[in-house]
């Protein structure tokens, strides 16, 4: 890692990472951003490590679907995906006798502490599997839901993870993210991966592998493009990807530095950073590369934008106070209001899904911590311990926020929830991950 010490903002190089490294960064914004992701061939599955659980937790029992082999994927898939978001208790099912035609001994249930059971079954005919599943409550004696899934084999992983969503949601009344995808990179040796995987950090896929650096990647909000900032041709330029096909564009490749994708929630719009006239400054353009146009002019950097849920205006990191702070802007330019006053380093901004919390990196102490800011009321609860977290990406129900870590000299994502109750790692033993990107809902 880089020596951490402060540097003067107006002569920083501008935006090489914005996302994060170019503010921490300073002067060594460019090196910084060329050591720390050189990523690597690795498509190790992620290792997942939970500690701490939920102010509430719902006792549910699972029991493996009947009927095939792959009914205890199901089952284990299921159990996975509730035990991570720290919010069930799991009832011990081994040896339950149960299919999606079953009738529930709920009295049963009941005495082993259970509030809830899922159960199913599962067959297949001609390679098409047809997974059945149901959901009870133990204590009203009554089913909640039932529906049927079919896919292929290499499916049911996906399956079992829209079971699990729907679990979620029935007990709680808030969307799962089970089925979601994240992005991140991979650093290995000289080579660098952009991949995508599952939101339990299986099945990952390479979208681009480079000798040259890869940042600051982000998803469409359709789920089926990713923007991101690769160094391939000497300098930072951003391309956008579509996923099914490959095909990709550059969509920013102006004189300087293009930097900082962020999609508009509609996807007709791209927000970005561009030093195109010697400074760090943020344009909107069109998805399609045109309609070029400058939101505000500051003698200052102003980079990091991120769209609003509504769209309507944009969050972005600025040293227009003398330190990096938060701000807020109209799309359609204006003045813009700062929204960060505790702490004086602030960066990296990202809204939640309902608009009403702020994520972001705080330097306290030297250490780089993740904070979550009230947007009525402008309460800061500080989220993880440092020292070295950054690139907050809140989950798609806004319930969570994965982000990068060094933990004992490795880089990794991890997952923390928004109370600060539950916190995930996600780790490969081949590689160090950085720059991660919670995907959108997608069906």
């Amino acid at each position: 890692m880089t020596n951490r010490r402060s540097a003067d903002m107006t002569t920083v190089i501008p935006v090489i990472k914005t996302m994060h490294r170019s503010w921490r960064a300073g002067l060594f914004g460019l090196l910084l951003a060329l050591s720390l992701l050189a990523a690597g061939a690795a498509q190790a599955q992620l290792r997942v490590d939970i500690s701490g659980v939920g102010a509430t937790q719902y006792p549910i029992a699972i029991a493996d679907f009947s009927g095939d082999p792959q009914g205890q994927l199901i089952g284990e898939v299921i159990r996975a995906d509730l035990t991570r978001s720290g919010q069930f208790r799991l009832i011990n099912a081994t040896g339950s006798s149960l299919d999606a035609e079953s009738t529930v001994d709920y009295d049963t249930w009941h005495g082993r502490g259970a509030h809830y059971i899922a159960y199913g079954s599962i067959s297949q005919a001609a390679g098409q599997y047809t997974v059945s599943y149901r959901l009870g409550n133990v204590n009203q004696k009554t089913q909640m839901d039932g529906v049927a899934f079919t896919g292929s084999e290499k499916e049911l992983r996906r399956i079992a993870h829209q079971i699990a969503d729907r679990i979620y949601e029935q007990i709680t009344g808030v969307r799962g993210v089970f089925s979601t995808r994240i992005a991140y990179v991979v650093q290995k040796s000289n080579t660098y991966e952009l991949q995508i995987a599952d939101a339990d950090g299986q099945n990952p896929q390479v979208m681009l592998r480079s000798k040259h650096s890869i940042i600051s990647p982000a998803w469409s909000p359709d789920g089926k493009k990713l923007a991101y900032v690769s160094f391939e041709t000497g300098k930072p330029v951003v391309y956008v990807q579509t996923l099914a096909t490959g095909e990709r564009f550059p969509i920013a490749n102006f004189k300087g530095n293009n930097s900082a994708p962020a999609w508009s929630p509609n996807g007709d719009q791209l927000a970005i950073t561009l030093s195109r006239d010697g400074i760090a400054q943020i344009y909107t353009i069109n998805a399609d590369g045109s309609g070029l146009r400058r939101v505000m002019r500051s003698p200052l950097i102003d980079t990091e934008p991120f769209f609003s849920p509504d769209g309507s205006s944009l969050v972005f990191t600025s040293d227009r106070s003398g330190s990096p702070q938060i701000y807020q802007v109209p799309v359609s330019g204006g003045n813009a209001t700062r929204i960060t006053f505790n702490g004086s380093y602030n960066i990296s901004p990202a809204l939640s899904p309902s608009a009403n919390e702020l994520v972001y990196v705080t330097r306290r102490d030297g250490a780089f911590r993740i904070a979550l800011q009230n947007m009525a009321t402008g309460a800061e609860q500080l989220l993880t311990n440092g020292p070295d977290d950054e690139s907050p990406s809140f989950a798609p129900n806004g319930m969570q926020i994965l982000y990068s870590s060094i933990q004992g000299g490795r880089g990794v994502l991890a997952v923390v929830s928004t109370d600060g109750r539950v916190r995930q790692t996600l780790s490969t033993l081949d590689g160090k991950v950085r720059e991660p990107t919670w995907g959108p809902f997608t069906n």
